[in-house]
């Protein structure tokens, strides 16, 4: 049974099924009660937990986001189940550190991860398309240093205990979450911060967007759904297996929101966005560049830190420090538009990417 499921998820049916129930339970996450277009953004659910634990006082977007801890906890299940559970750590994790903050700073300044700039698209946001477009001129230029021999170098096998600290912090916040519930109208409860406005305050019931989580964090590890590697794949080798789970994804997405009257077509007043084309487009090529020199995007790290990747955890917890940074300086977009730092910091970010890319080739050592 196991062999066959194993076998499933690597077919090209296995990837279009894996993408098409995540954008459909993604809608109905939505429809349950999560923001407009963000059924499920693993920068802005990463941005509301660093909120809820204090790291950032930004009001509005603060809660501990259960689809998180569910990815996490979906990835390791499967991992353990099939034996892919691999204890893995020690490829250059300061740069993958600061490649997750920037991650999440140039989505931060679109407003939303590669899956949200989908999720916002099936929407019918048109602002997404130059966040789409921006993501895949990030990802183009990290392929010209990936053929020129860019490479952060092979991890090494760990101790079990080390692949599991993130899955543990995911059991910690989960308990944090269920011992300080949220008390309605209350912006504090015992150790943990609540947004009573806001997108951090809208959510679905606690157990579906949990239970959605854990499905989809077990889909993902299972099929190696990743936005960014079904683009880099297609863009290097024209392979298509990844990039049609990432269009089953949209359109399924889309067809739930019609059916959900979730769709609206245009660029203004568009829920959670800004109409700031050239920064929607920058932040995104940040996004794309930096997840293309880290191997993967939001939310594949998620899922391989699920199954011991050591790495992968460290650029989770870039993109969560990311997410600090970013509201405490400034640097986070609004519907008015970008921040007051947002410009500088995209510029930093891309300059600091580039300079990974050219310095860290096998050339170089």
């Amino acid at each position: 049974m196991k062999e066959k499921l194993f076998g499933f998820f690597a077919t090209r049916l296995g990837i279009i099924t894996a993408g098409a129930t995540i954008g459909v339970l993604a809608s109905l996450l939505q429809k349950l009660g999560n923001p407009p277009n963000m059924g499920v953004c693993v920068a802005c659910f990463q941005r509301d937990i660093a909120g809820a634990i204090g790291l950032h006082r930004f009001e509005p977007a603060q809660y501990i986001r259960p689809e998180i801890i569910g990815f996490v906890l979906g990835s390791l299940l499967s991992a353990l189940l099939f034996k892919e559970f691999r204890p893995r750590a020690g490829s250059s994790p300061m740069t993958r550190f600061i490649l997750g903050m920037f991650t999440m700073i140039g989505a931060l300044i679109f407003l939303g991860c590669p899956w949200r700039a989908i999720l916002r698209t099936a929407g019918g946001d048109m602002n997404a398309l130059f966040g789409i477009g921006g993501f895949i001129a990030g990802i183009w230029i990290g392929t010209i240093f990936l053929k020129s021999g860019y490479n952060l170098g092979r991890s090494q096998p760990t101790f079990t205990s080390q692949g599991l600290i993130l899955p543990i912090i995911m059991v910690f916040l989960l308990i944090a979450n269920l011992l300080f519930p949220q008390v309605p109208g209350e912006s504090k409860s015992g150790i943990l911060f609540y947004s009573t406005k806001g997108p951090g305050s809208m959510h679905a019931p606690f157990a579906v967007s949990l239970s959605f989580g854990i499905l989809i964090g077990f889909l993902a590890q299972r099929s190696r759904f990743c936005v960014m590697g079904g683009i880099r794949d297609f863009l290097l080798f024209r392979q298509k297996h990844l990039l049609s789970g990432i269009l089953a994804f949209f359109l399924s997405a889309f067809l739930t929101n019609l059916a959900f009257d979730q769709f609206k077509l245009g660029f203004g007043k568009q829920p959670i966005a800004h109409t700031m084309q050239l920064w929607n487009f920058t932040g995104m090529v940040l996004v794309g560049l930096a997840s293309t020199l880290a191997g993967g995007c939001p939310g594949r790290q998620v899922f391989l830190a699920g199954e011991g990747d050591g790495d992968a955890a460290i650029f989770v917890l870039g993109m969560i420090v990311g997410a600090a940074i970013a509201h405490n300086f400034s640097l986070v977009s609004s519907p008015d538009g970008i921040g007051r730092y947002g410009a500088h910091a995209a510029l930093i970010g891309l300059i600091c990417c580039l300079l990974m890319g050219f310095t860290m080739r096998k050339k170089n050592l």
